[in-house]
């Protein structure tokens, strides 16, 4: 009874109250990273919270309560820390073992300058379909991409656009992958259908990228014999360091052949730790101490080549550090949010102001690019989306497909493109684009990921024009009936009249 008296005094925020800890949140970020020139986001992030906080205990809320709602959601995000961790030790390890230097060595031998970046976006594709994880991707082949493209005198943005688009489209379609998984779990719709439903906007997406990246090949590449020097440079000096053989492609072969078993992620990366490490005694003499202080601290080494050593000194579950606290904050932040029912608020004003289908799809679609940018974690902006505008596509009779790809597109795609998300903090640490050191130039990969950003605005294109947005099915309408799921009611003038409440995402 004292529990339900507790509850009972607790208010829900006004949207101007909803807005206060976002705004001074951004405010604060602003400040710190274009005032001070300093891109650390954990401490504006952490104000955010304290904020946030202030505000629950305005509305009646118990700091218990406020914690244990960033508690909730930071759990739900541990196993993203899982695979940082374990990013970090492939890194480490995969360099340690020859895996790394050797695909940098053939793909700087095999791989045409001119259409570098368009396989770039290939390759990473494909083993992101493979694995179903953009971060694994990305801080595997995408590292080794990044040496490659050093190597034939590509800006690092340009190569990190390609490596974003190409490893973010696999996160996005794969069958394997969580947020691909979780879209259609919280709106309701069959998986499969799901990815259906996202190739009119991800192949043309796609199509485009893989254009641009070929055009922009022939544009980058300049004097052929100035580059042919600066390759030849860099494969003696790997094969003077290295044991370089195919065999040593092994680990990355065994990882990716695990995913397609479907494998679950964690394990899989970790028979990739395992295989690296006696890669690395194996072939290249390191000691089993040398491969744990690898896994730990990175790997290090001094060659008479400055672009080597900053290629491949790097790795370890130290490196992840920085943005694994960073993760957890935002995760919290984002609990916060969500607990004092700000970021409810937010969205139930939005969604108050929608009279039609076009409406609803675009306040989706942006509703989830702005948790991710507020929140800065993909999973919240999937699944908060999710719950709150599903009841809305029911009431207008429109299948939830169009939700379930709306908080895709605006929450996988968008996460890598924010750098003080959970998924643009890790692109930025594992592609070594040095942000936090203040090579802001590199932030050019953001319009550079052409995949991430086009398949959004062909999303909200077809909305508009009432293409690829299906009807809700008399199946459809029939199976939320047999569920009993929650349906929005308008008035005469399309205004939301009663929604019932969503069961909170266990």
């Amino acid at each position: 009874m004292a529990s339900d008296a507790a509850k009972s005094t607790v208010q829900k925020p006004s949207f101007g109250l909803a807005m206060v800890p976002v705004v001074l949140t951004l405010i604060i970020l602003g400040i710190q990273i274009f005032y001070f020139g300093d891109f650390t986001p954990h401490v504006p992030l952490s104000i955010g919270i304290a904020i946030t906080g202030l505000v629950g205990i305005k509305l009646g809320f118990k700091w218990k309560d406020i914690e244990t709602g960033m508690l909730h959601v930071v759990h739900v995000g541990l196993p993203s820390v899982a695979i940082l961790i374990l990013v970090g030790m492939i890194v480490g390890v995969w360099i340690a073992s020859g895996t790394v230097p050797t695909l940098i060595y053939y793909g700087l031998t095999i791989l045409s300058p001119q259409i570098f970046l368009a396989a770039a976006m290939i390759l990473c594709a494909v083993v992101s379909v493979s694995l179903g994880t953009s971060w694994g991707t990305v801080g595997t082949v995408g590292l080794a991409l990044m040496g490659i493209g050093a190597g034939f005198d590509i800006p690092m943005y340009w190569t990190a656009g390609a490596v974003v688009s190409g490893a973010f489209f696999g996160d996005k379609v794969s069958p394997l992958s969580d947020t691909t998984n979780l879209a259609p779990a919280v709106t309701g719709v069959d998986l499969f259908s799901h990815i259906k439903n996202m190739m009119p906007t991800t192949v043309p997406a796609m199509l485009i990228g893989l254009v641009i990246y070929f055009v922009a090949g022939f544009t980058l590449i300049g004097d052929d014999s100035a580059s042919f020097e600066r390759i030849t440079s860099i494969t003696s000096t790997l094969q003077a360091n290295f044991d370089i053989s195919v065999w040593l492609l092994l680990p990355a072969i065994i990882v990716i052949a695990l995913a397609v078993m479907r494998m679950p992620p964690l394990p899989s990366l970790f028979v990739g730790v395992l295989t690296g490490g006696l890669a690395a005694m194996w072939a290249q003499g390191a000691s089993l101490y040398e491969v744990v202080t690898f896994a730990n601290s990175g790997y290090s080494i001094q060659t008479a080549s400055d672009e080597i050593n900053s290629l491949l000194n790097r790795g370890g579950i130290q490196s992840m550090m920085w943005t694994i606290s960073l993760v957890l904050i935002a995760l919290a932040f984002g609990g916060s949010l969500e607990k004092t029912g700000c970021l409810e608020s937010i969205i139930r004003t939005i969604m108050s102001k929608v009279r039609s289908f076009k409406g609803l799809q675009t306040s989706a679609t942006f509703t989830s690019v702005a948790t991710n940018l507020v929140a800065g974690d993909p999973y919240l902006s999937i699944a908060l989306p999710g719950r709150m505008y599903a009841p809305v596509y029911r009431g207008m009779k429109y299948s939830t497909l169009n939700l379930s790809r709306a908080t895709e597109e605006g929450g996988t795609l968008i996460s890598p493109l924010i750098p003080w998300n959970a998924g643009g903090a890790f692109v930025v640490t594992a592609l070594g684009l040095g942000i936090a050191d203040g090579n802001f130039e590199n932030l050019l990969y953001i319009p550079l990921a052409f995949a991430c950003w086009i398949s959004p605005v062909l999303g909200l294109l077809y909305a508009q024009l009432g293409l690829f947005s299906p009807k809700a099915s008399d199946v459809e309408q029939a199976e939320w009936r047999e569920k009993d799921e929650s349906i929005a009611e308008f008035d005469d003038q399309g205004r939301i009249t009663s929604m019932a409440e969503q069961p909170a995402q266990s």
